[in-house]
């Protein structure tokens, strides 16, 4: 599922109120500030820090900008 250009611009990382990137290969929204990868539960993102991945710095650079 992608996330229109519209939706993403309003979204932002609970944790930081950053920008958050939508990561196609896995179905996440990321904030690279925090390392937090958010999961898309049936084409809604599950905007809650309790249920974010950390992210080691590999997988951040495969993350697009």
């Amino acid at each position: 599922m992608a996330i229109d250009k519209t939706t993403l611009a309003i979204l932002a990382c609970p944790k930081c109120k950053g920008k958050l990137t939508y990561y196609a290969d896995k179905d996440e929204l990321v904030c690279r500030g925090e390392r937090l990868a958010y999961p898309i539960d049936e084409n809604i993102p599950v905007l809650i820090a309790d249920k974010a991945r950390e992210l080691s710095s590999e997988e951040l650079e495969k993350v697009p900008s």
